[in-house]
């Protein structure tokens, strides 16, 4: 039993619950907060100029050669999600509130996640090297995509946030797209360094989420986060984000069976066009929108993520029991 517990909850997720109990009883104010605010801008640039040092060229390269898989997983991750969380605005709306709603629409928006994707689909027996592709793909055009999609989906909120759209990319590509480059352009001289110490990226990736969910929360909290999000509205968040990654994996499961890809690819599909990304959405949260408005927009956010690993820890596993017996037949 502690042994499960541990798979559904590990170190980070637990560090993670104690920042936002820490926002929410000490949370930062002042000089405190513009201290947190500059440490945190840091962080986020670190963390993505290291990613650009990991991304090889070849990587870039081989994503188009299995560009129907791309194409799909790019579907489902910047077109299906937006759409079922436009669909569902009329059950989600009354039950959540405007304000967690908009972070439903967030999360829809954002790019899927790297790291846990192809950890998984490698667990499930899928096709690791298009899920590497697909993946760092996803990550990079999302920085781009999302700023459009905010603009499309939530204008009001993005234009009071980063002023338009354009101003929005603007904020988005000097923060982040530019150490991503610049990162990548000086991966012939570090890169030999930073695939050594794979460990010390996932530091940066973690710190800078614990960075700026203490920041977020700690803004939020100040101008009264829990006084108006009620214990009812987190337990209906919480059911609506398993709710839309239900049906999520449903659908790509069934697109690719449908599309007639292989099963290798289909578990690629799987998991790479069913997870959302808090390592990029809570820095993109940071430049999108207003201090008070970021606890909102991340509590969907943060609990998908929780979900979307604990049932795709069993979903992978349940795949790779499988495969044995599909390949005896």
């Amino acid at each position: 039993m502690l042994g499960y517990l541990r798979l559904l909850f590990d170190n980070f997720t637990l560090t993670l619950l104690a920042v936002v109990a820490a926002a929410s009883l000490l949370p930062a104010r002042g000089l405190g907060a513009l201290f947190f605010e500059g440490l945190t801008t840091a962080a986020i640039a670190l963390l993505f100029f290291m990613h650009g040092a990991k991304l090889s060229r070849r990587a870039i390269i081989d994503g188009v050669t299995h560009w129907r898989l791309h194409l799909l997983v790019f579907g489902c991750t910047f077109v299906l999600f937006p759409l079922l969380g436009l669909t569902l605005r009329p059950l989600l709306l009354p039950l959540l509130g405007e304000p967690l709603y908009l972070g439903v629409l967030f999360l829809c928006v954002l790019p899927g996640t790297v790291q846990s994707a192809i950890a998984f689909t490698s667990l499930a027996g899928g096709n690791v090297p298009a899920a590497v592709c697909s993946a760092s793909a996803s990550s990079l055009i999302g920085i781009l995509l999302t700023p459009l999609l905010v603009g499309l989906l939530l204008q009001v909120q993005a234009d009071a946030a980063a002023g338009s759209t354009l101003e929005a990319i603007g904020a988005i590509s000097l923060q982040l797209l530019l150490p991503f480059v610049a990162g990548h352009l000086l991966r012939p001289r570090i890169g030999a360094w930073v695939d050594r110490h794979r460990a010390l990226l996932s530091r940066v990736d973690q710190g800078s989420i614990l960075l700026v969910v203490y920041t977020a929360f700690s803004a939020s909290v100040v101008e009264g986060l829990w006084g108006t999000v009620s214990p009812g509205q987190l337990a209906r968040l919480t059911l609506a984000c398993a709710l839309l990654l239900a049906l999520v994996l449903g659908l790509t499961a069934w697109l690719g069976r449908r599309l007639g890809f292989g099963r290798a690819d289909q578990i690629t599909i799987v998991f790479g066009g069913s997870k959302k990304s808090m390592a990029t959405g809570v820095p993109m949260a940071k430049v999108l929108f207003a201090g008070s408005m970021l606890g909102p927009m991340l509590l969907p956010l943060m609990l998908f993520h929780q979900i979307q690993l604990m049932v795709c820890a069993v979903l992978a596993q349940r795949y790779a029991r499988r495969a044995p017996l599909r390949t005896a037949g």
